[in-house]
């Protein structure tokens, strides 16, 4: 007798693109189904940075009445993950006060130092456990304290992006843990909101979500939304919310126990990690700057947020403004007929965040650090995939130290894990095995935590079974690296032009 088909919707925004994803269920695999892609991205309004959230909730609504006439009852819930820090302020009467600003935007520049003035830098580490970005939250909450005190206080509830998307789905007013982890404002270890840090600073705390774990259900899909869709008894569960979260759960590791396996979740950004039950707050995580954020099942994730792909991507609109255009297979070709490590560029460089010309800005770098020049195409790309697998070399190190094991095997799941020359270049560098897969990572993680929430599977374990059988991965192994070796100290002493 053939098992009635299930099927959990996902949906998945990136800093680039959002989709809407069904997961067909069978009771032993997973099969995707990619419903409705949108495009995404920043938007200038005046002199600042914003995301259209009404532009991608209408994108998600589309997607929405795609997915109920196509499989109607078969439809069990529904989830959403997205990139962490960015928030939306709602008021009593549940209005969007202002347009919510983009993690790029320029206003949080130099808050960060002048916060350690009000509460010292180990502190802040102490009741967060996160790496120091501007981008943070909590350097956010700080910039519109400082521009909009007004608006803020006039704010009932703050809802980070997914769990913003979660209240248009069906009205819950909920932090999931996992996108909460990314303020720098939730307690590592009592994993509630640092409320005496956010006071010591004089922001206002009386705005903060109860906090949930994924696998919550959250309600049935509105009224009004349902109607216009087709998901009638359509139920809202909160995935790990954090787009990283729902890829390590996503991982198709066999491994349990001790953290002897890491992940890059590689995209726009590269977050590099492993696995852990406690957070890491000792002296020297923050000495290395490394960020713990919360994972399934109560975990943490012990990781280095490093600046990714972005610096390919923001290359190819440099090139295509300039009438060459290329897409990303072409460019991994030129980077690979490249001469190797001619040139490296430093990821944490606050002029690689946001520049309006990235390969000037990286050509800026090399000649003020006296290196090679990268002046082709190729050599730009190669520059940066070289420096991404240097990044991870450095990080590997330091996630070994910390967590006192050793890595065996490095999962790349997302989209950059198509990128078989970085996988290489990282398989090379570490010198440790590179697992590359599944590409939909995170449409995996969020839709098995619904699929687990509906009593389908018991454990995170059974969910990274089931990813297994329904994904294909790509093995890269480790070449002889000697040169490797030497470009090593060489990118460590361009840490030095700024922070860790």
């Amino acid at each position: 007798m053939s098992r009635k088909i299930q099927v959990y919707l996902a949906i998945d925004l990136g800093a680039e693109s959002g989709r809407i994803m069904a997961g067909i269920w069978d009771g032993l695999r997973l099969r995707l189904e990619e419903l409705h892609r949108f495009a995404n991205g920043p938007v200038a309004l005046g002199e600042t940075i914003r995301w259209d959230v009404l532009r991608l909730w209408t994108e998600i609504q589309h997607g929405l009445l795609l997915a109920g006439k196509k499989y109607g009852k078969q439809i069990v819930s529904v989830g959403a993950d997205t990139w962490g820090v960015d928030f939306v302020l709602l008021n009593k009467q549940e209005e969007i006060l202002g347009q919510p600003y983009h993690y790029r935007d320029a206003r949080t520049n130099g808050l960060m130092e002048k916060t350690f003035k009000k509460v010292l830098r180990t502190e802040i580490y102490a009741q967060s456990g996160l790496q120091f970005m501007e981008i943070n939250s909590l350097y956010q909450l700080l910039a519109w304290q400082k521009h909009s005190p007004k608006i803020l206080a006039a704010a009932d509830t703050l809802l980070f992006m997914p769990d913003f998307l979660h209240w248009c789905l069906c009205g819950a007013k909920r932090a999931e843990f996992t996108i909460a982890s990314t303020s720098q404002f939730l307690h590592p270890i009592k994993r509630s909101w640092s409320l005496t840090l956010l006071k010591k600073l004089g922001l206002p705390v009386h705005f903060l979500p109860e906090i949930v774990q994924p696998g919550t259900e959250l309600g049935l899909i509105r009224g009004s939304l349902a109607e216009r869709t087709d998901l009638a008894g359509v139920r809202v569960v909160a995935p790990p919310s954090h787009d990283t979260a729902s890829a390590v759960a996503g991982v198709p590791t066999a491994s349990k126990g001790k953290p002897d396996w890491a992940y890059i979740s590689s995209g726009t950004w590269s977050l590099m990690g492993v696995e852990v039950k406690q957070a890491a707050l000792s002296a020297r995580a923050l000495e290395l700057n490394m960020t713990n954020e919360g994972g399934a099942d109560g975990t943490y994730r012990l990781q280095k947020n490093i600046m990714g792909l972005w610096l390919v991507q923001q290359c190819k609109r440099s090139f295509e403004a300039a009438g060459r255009r290329f897409d990303y297979g072409q460019i991994a070709q030129m980077a690979a007929e490249a001469k190797p490590l001619l040139s490296l560029v430093n990821l944490n460089d606050p002029r690689l965040l946001n520049p309006s010309d990235m390969p000037k800005a990286i050509q800026t770098f090399c000649r003020e650090t006296k290196q090679t020049v990268p002046k082709t195409d190729g050599e730009l790309a190669r520059c940066c995939y070289e420096s991404l697998a240097l990044k991870y070399r450095e990080t590997l190190g330091s996630l070994e130290e910390l967590t006192g094991n050793q890595i065996e095997v490095i999962h790349v799941v997302g989209g950059g894990s198509q990128n078989k020359l970085l996988n290489q270049f990282t398989a090379d560098a570490c010198q440790r095995p590179v697992l590359a897969g599944p590409v939909e990572a995170t449409a995996m993680g969020n839709l098995l935590t619904q699929v687990r929430a509906s009593g389908e599977l018991g454990s995170l374990a059974e969910m990274r079974e089931v990813v297994r059988r329904s994904s294909m991965v790509e093995l890269f192994e480790p070449d002889p690296a000697p040169a490797w070796n030497e470009a090593a100290p060489r990118f460590a002493a361009l840490r030095q032009r700024s922070q860790v």
